[in-house]
């Protein structure tokens, strides 16, 4: 059976987006049957991962309608998507009104979880219902960071949203944290990675993610770092994030 892990921060500006495209891209690399989830409204995993054009099913579409086809393919043979638009900003109100609402995304990936070895989903930047769903959803999560003054305090909301989630879905995991742009030559990235080692010890992913001129540039040309430039430091770094992941899962 696949995996469903969510990549959620609720703070934005902290590579949460660009993990979740990178990371999934990188285990399509290694042949891993993977499956994308835009789940932000603001789309920005999905213009990431070159779909074109407007006349697309979306998640929101297929919450509605569990039978659509919303899954496309990507230029990685192994990777595939299902998109969103800013229509799920409508399903935040729709949801709320609904019974079992935090359930709707499980329900809606039953019959997929069996034709993908991981489905990876990119959040909103907040702890909204469609947080709540992913994580519902979801069988661990990613939690990237950046390294800056408050992450520490961002990083306990969510721990503390995770424990709140286990009266919903008791098996959910933490399958690690990142540190994401990661700046060796600023003192405070050292300080924040040594804070957050100590707290969290081995739930730290031993890769990092540095800040990267082609990892930044990737999104305008609409394609994972992999396709843009493999190698680049960032294409390298969230390459070894998976090969870390792998192990984690062994």
């Amino acid at each position: 059976m696949g995996k469903i892990i969510s990549v959620v921060n609720q703070k934005g500006g902290v590579g949460k987006t660009t993990t979740a495209v990178n990371f999934a891209a990188c285990l399509g690399v290694m042949e891993k049957k993977v499956l994308l989830i835009d789940m932000d409204p603001q789309g920005n995993a999905t213009s990431m991962s070159s779909i074109k054009g407007e006349n697309f099913n979306t998640i929101y579409d297929l919450m509605a309608d569990p039978e659509i086809n919303a899954i496309y393919p990507t230029s990685l043979p192994f990777l595939k998507i299902i998109p969103c638009n800013e229509e799920l900003t409508g399903a935040e109100v729709e949801l709320l009104q609904m019974e079992e609402r935090e359930f709707v995304l499980k329900k809606t990936l039953e019959k997929w979880r069996n034709k993908f070895d991981y489905i990876i989903i990119d959040s909103p930047p907040s702890l909204n219902i469609l947080t709540v769903n992913n994580m519902v959803a979801s069988d661990g999560i990613i939690i990237p960071i950046q390294c800056e003054y408050f992450a520490l305090e961002g990083l306990s909301r969510i721990l503390e949203t995770t424990k709140n989630i286990k009266t919903l879905n008791p098996d959910i995991e933490i399958y690690g944290i990142i540190l994401t742009m990661y700046d060796k030559r600023v003192k405070l990235t050292y300080e924040v990675e040594t804070d957050v080692r100590e707290h969290f010890g081995d739930i730290v992913f031993k890769t990092v993610i540095p800040r990267n001129v082609k990892l930044s540039e990737s999104p305008s040309f609409g394609m994972p770092i992999v396709l843009y430039d493999i190698s680049s430091i960032g294409a390298q770094k969230y390459l070894e994030m998976a090969e870390e992941f792998l192990k984690k899962m062994k």
